[in-house]
């Protein structure tokens, strides 16, 4: 085995033995790959701060490739403090871990990487976590192979007179294809699409109504169960958390 430093963010921890942990780290260079953190629950171990879900930072690891590597440090570049102090956004920030952790399986892609940290950062610098959880699962959706259709019709294809969105038909739906489809706002039809093309880590400022943030969630949550056979436990506890607050 050889030691690198690699960038990466804990998805998720399992308890090894009584003292260590098995970390399911998602980087840049080797996609997702499990490190043991030998010791780390032991209160003394200088590994205990960052062998936890949702620590991002550069891992000094004991590579093997087919296989656990081994951890030896980690300088924290976020630990996402706000985040873990809220519990809205730590609900969101699980459902993107769990949902970032189902998509690498599904491709090779890096740039699913740099697309969570930037999620991450922008839920920890205060931005709505819902709408930046919406964005990061339109633009997940190109790499589950099941993109709907946000610059046409789904039906004809005809980009004029658009009036709708229905997860159904997989997309937008024009006047004349329109057969009673539930009627969204024009604002939902117009942001829904800048959710897909916005650069994640160039937005600063993030006004979405409650109504426009309602409509494009419930979409999403339809259509990731009508076509991406994924079921995640996360997205419930954040369905009961919005009925609270």
């Amino acid at each position: 085995m050889k030691i690198e430093s690699i960038e990466g963010i804990v998805l998720s921890e399992t308890n090894y033995s009584e003292s260590s942990k098995i970390l399911n780290v998602l980087t840049k260079e080797h996609g997702l790959i499990g490190i043991m953190s030998k010791g780390c629950r032991n209160m003394k171990s200088k590994l205990r701060a960052a062998s936890r879900k949702l620590i991002y930072g550069t891992f000094h690891i004991y590579y093997k490739e087919n296989g656990l590597s081994t951890l030896i440090g980690v300088d924290i570049i976020n630990s996402f403090s706000n985040t873990m102090m809220d519990l809205e956004k730590i609900s969101y920030a699980s459902f993107i871990l769990e949902l970032s952790n189902q998509v690498v399986k599904q491709t090779e892609e890096s740039e699913v990487f740099d697309l969570l940290k930037d999620s991450l950062i922008k839920i920890e610098e205060g931005l709505n976590p819902m709408a930046i959880t919406n964005i990061l699962e339109l633009k997940y959706l190109d790499y589950l192979g099941v993109s709907p259709s946000i610059d046409a019709c789904a039906h004809c294809g005809s980009n004029k007179q658009i009036i709708t969105l229905s997860s159904d038909a997989g997309g937008y739906i024009c006047r004349e294809c329109y057969q009673n489809e539930p009627i969204v706002s024009e604002k939902t039809i117009k942001m829904i699409r800048m959710f897909y093309y916005v650069d994640i880590n160039n937005i600063t400022k993030l006004d979405v109504s409650k109504e426009v943030s309602s409509e494009i969630n419930r979409f999403l949550d339809d259509y990731y169960d009508r076509f991406t056979g994924l079921y995640l436990k996360s997205k419930d506890f954040i369905k009961k958390i919005n009925q609270i607050i």
